[in-house]
């Protein structure tokens, strides 16, 4: 079971990065939120490089990060070495990123996903494990440095 998620979102997924937050501390998992705050304007590469950070240094195992299509704040995720962060909108989806792409970062598209979809691909994503296997290899040449 995880026990530290970070989260962070920009204005666009500020509502629904609350909702993520209050069923994960409801499932006893602990947030680290990295922000926003309000709906007011921020550059969601601040804050996927703020989740990012909790993970390089350890403070949180995997993370969670929502922008309006997901996909800005994926690609700052992604730039970052050892992170594999994976933009879902179905719960398979997310599932199969964590266990065939050992996936660290969950990147959700607030202005395409439904709330309960997004909390499906949430409990997909904290409940799935990395297979290793033939899968490590290919995991191993995402990022070879």
């Amino acid at each position: 079971m995880l026990s530290t998620i970070a989260i962070g979102s920009d204005h666009a997924g500020f509502h629904l990065k609350a909702k993520i937050i209050e069923v994960l501390n409801n499932q006893g998992i602990t947030t680290i939120d990295k922000g926003c705050y309000s709906e007011d304007s921020v550059d969601y590469p601040d804050i996927a490089h703020g989740v990012v950070d909790e993970l390089h240094t350890k403070k949180a195992s995997r993370g969670i990060i929502i922008c309006g299509s997901g996909n800005g704040i994926n690609m700052s995720a992604n730039k970052h070495a050892l992170i594999r962060s994976a933009l879902c909108w179905e719960p398979e989806i997310a599932s199969l990123a964590v266990q065939h792409n050992n996936a660290n970062v969950l990147a959700l598209p607030a202005r395409f996903i439904s709330e309960s979809k997004a909390l499906e691909c949430l409990h997909a994503f904290i409940s799935s494990e990395f297979e290793g296997g033939r899968h490590e290899r290919r995991v191993g040449k995402i990022s070879p440095c």
